[in-house]
């Protein structure tokens, strides 16, 4: 989604906000949250018929998106998890037989995760639901302001992540 280019100066800092007069109502952050929570609790139900949880949807479908097995630590990566909570994660849907753990043939210290014909099944009907959830969630829009939308997310997904590159660059100088 993101189309930054890297000679780009950073946008100038908005004063959308005030500590004065500050409420979560009209928060771009908690608004935000509070939509991903609402979303989440849909998907549970919506996934509960397949025998899924919202967490355990993720790692599913970015295992079937890879076309092949990948490493818990790129898993966790990919899911925005760390690792002990991806391999407990695993270790639920790994009892559910829809995803195996195989040790690598080149590297024995290699753990690698692929669907089991079950997990594949599983995966297939991941898609549907999300499409399906996220098209009502945006009723009412039309497909311009659901572009625009998405324009504007990934504009505020950008702002982040340059804060983000930010942080990370004064912490590694040795900055708080």
């Amino acid at each position: 989604m993101s189309s930054e280019t890297p000679d780009a100066d950073p946008p100038q800092i908005s004063a959308f906000y005030r500590a004065e007069d500050y409420g979560t109502q009209m928060s771009v952050g908690y608004t935000m949250r509070h939509i991903v929570r609402l979303m989440g609790q849909e998907i549970d139900r919506k996934m509960e018929p397949h025998g899924l949880t919202n967490a355990q949807w993720l790692p599913l479908i970015k295992l079937q998106g890879g076309k092949g097995s990948c490493g818990v630590a790129e898993l966790a990566r990919a899911c925005q998890l760390d690792t002990g909570a991806m391999t407990r994660l695993l270790d639920r849907v790994e009892n559910k037989g829809l995803c195996r753990r195989e040790r690598s043939v080149s590297d024995r210290r290699v753990v690698n995760l692929t669907l089991t014909p079950e997990g594949q099944q599983a995966a297939a009907v991941i898609p549907q639901v999300l499409s399906e959830m996220q098209n009502a969630v945006l009723a009412g829009f039309s497909e311009a302001e659901w572009q625009q939308l998405c324009h504007f997310l990934d504009r505020i997904l950008q702002n982040a992540e340059g804060l983000q590159a930010q942080a990370e660059a004064s912490t590694a100088k040795g900055k708080p």
